[in-house]
């Protein structure tokens, strides 16, 4: 009984638990950037991956692995936000100072598209063991989410809880239009790069510790859309608690089924929120036919 025991504990303190903070701190870090990047874009489909954010990080991610395997997992992270800073920066570049939120859709999905084909190449041209699991990581993945995962995720959390305080006036003001924002007195063209570098910070978080969690940031924020009106910061903090309610949900369907079927925790991710969104967007479109 005591060696079950002391396994019942090591199971639950050294796996599930990190498992479980991980999959949830990953989940509220890419809803609530995708929350953030709507109200910049204004536009309700922009998240961290049609922008090319996702991309970015993941690109230098899979340079690290492919070229240098054997570097410390501590530098990964710092790659990762390198790669989708500059992005960011490219997207500020090619769109200006006084554009507005479309052309920086357009731009993101052009980059998106290069960094995506990108990836294909890598995966295409390396050892059919490093090219699996490279494929295994980019459906995302929790197989990893130990304690080490945890930690190293933990501190960007919780740099998104004052930072979601911070920018939840900010993006009211975008959700007007820039015009309007800059009648109210926002700074337009400071806000802005700082909303994308706290986006990127945020996605090359979640994207180091469970690889790309796919339309996650377009799902949640229209889910808690369709549950409360709200906008600024309480839009955020209830899209990042639908993300990390999701990523959870995801994993539990994951681990439900049989060892022997490896399924990812992005097709998971899909078959929990896809029709939860497919269903609030149809009862949202009943609502207004009405009205």
């Amino acid at each position: 009984h005591g060696a079950a025991s002391a396994d019942s504990r090591f199971a639950l303190l050294e796996v599930r638990v990190p498992r479980i903070v991980t999959g949830f701190m990953a989940g509220w870090c890419v809803a609530v950037t995708g929350a953030m990047l709507q109200s910049l874009a204004r536009n309700p489909l922009a998240d961290p991956g049609l922008l090319g954010l996702s991309q970015g990080s993941m690109v230098m991610i899979l340079l690290l692995i492919v070229f240098a395997p054997g570097i410390s997992p501590a530098v990964v992270p710092f790659a990762a936000m390198a790669g989708g800073l500059t992005v960011a920066v490219i997207l500020l570049a090619l769109t200006g100072r006084r554009t507005g939120g479309f052309a920086l859709l357009m731009m993101g999905i052009a980059v998106e598209t290069v960094l995506s084909s990108l990836t294909q190449i890598l995966i295409l041209y390396t050892p059919s063991e490093t090219s699996y699991a490279l494929s295994d990581w980019l459906a995302g993945s929790l197989s990893g989410a130990d304690r080490a995962a945890m930690w190293a995720l933990s501190p960007w959390f919780l740099l998104s809880i004052p930072a979601v305080l911070l920018a939840g006036r900010r993006l009211s003001a975008f959700d007007l239009g820039e015009e309007t924002a800059q009648s109210l007195g926002e700074n337009v063209h400071r806000s802005r790069p700082l909303i994308l570098f706290l986006s990127v910070m945020l996605t090359a978080a979640a994207v180091t510790a469970a690889g790309p969690l796919v339309f996650l940031g377009v799902m949640a924020p229209h889910l808690t859309g369709f549950l409360s009106p709200a906008s600024g910061t309480p839009r955020l903090i209830l899209s990042g608690l639908a993300g990390g309610a999701l990523v959870l949900a995801a994993d539990l369907l994951t681990r439900s089924f049989s060892a022997d079927i490896a399924l990812p925790l992005g097709l998971s991710l899909t078959l929990v929120g896809v029709p939860l969104f497919v269903i609030s967007m149809r009862l949202r479109a009943l609502k207004l036919s009405r009205n």
